[in-house]
């Protein structure tokens, strides 16, 4: 069945052709999730929010541009929907700080530790973090998001990579003292 015949199925609320769906696009849905999460359960949550979204809203495709980036945008939406609801911005520093350079060496901070030390970070600095960073959305377009201020968006990701570089520092650290 071509995606095009499976979109107009899932229209149609065919139960079958939304399992087909979520089968052909939910590990790629649910890496978006996880970055956006504080861990793997949350993740879940948030992907079958999402897929709910997806399937009450998919009339509403209209057929152009990539159905893949139309599925990501409304799973990243859902997502930041939920910290929204949970009032994660409400207590932020307003003024810009100083941008922290960020270096990463993959060979000596293993991915899963990044992942881990992304999705430890609080909820308000890894949504501005993952959105700037990640998926390159500007400060405005962040505020918009979010409903923030420009100033709080540039704050928090200041302050998102400065935890993150201290994290790796310690890391690194470690790394060194046990090679010893």
């Amino acid at each position: 069945m071509s995606l095009s015949q499976l979109i107009e199925n899932c229209r149609s609320n065919d139960t079958k052709a939304q399992g087909e769906l979520y089968k052909l696009f939910s590990s790629k849905l649910f890496s978006v999730c996880l970055k956006y999460s504080r861990n793997y359960a949350e993740a879940e949550d948030n992907l079958q929010d999402a897929f709910l979204t997806i399937f009450d809203n998919i009339k509403q495709y209209k057929g152009k541009g990539s159905f893949e980036g139309w599925l990501r945008r409304i799973t990243v939406n859902t997502v930041l929907q939920r910290y929204r609801n949970e009032k994660v911005f409400d207590i932020v520093s307003e003024h810009a700080a100083d941008e922290v350079e960020l270096e990463i060496d993959e060979h000596q901070v293993p991915i899963e530790y990044l992942l881990k030390i992304i999705q430890e970070l609080p909820d308000r600095y890894r949504l501005v973090f993952n959105l700037y960073v990640l998926d390159g959305y500007s400060h405005k377009e962040i505020a918009i998001m979010l409903d923030i201020n420009l100033g709080t968006s540039k704050s928090n990701l200041a302050r998102a990579r400065q935890i993150l570089k201290e994290n790796i520092e310690n890391h690194k650290a470690t790394q060194r003292l046990q090679s010893l």
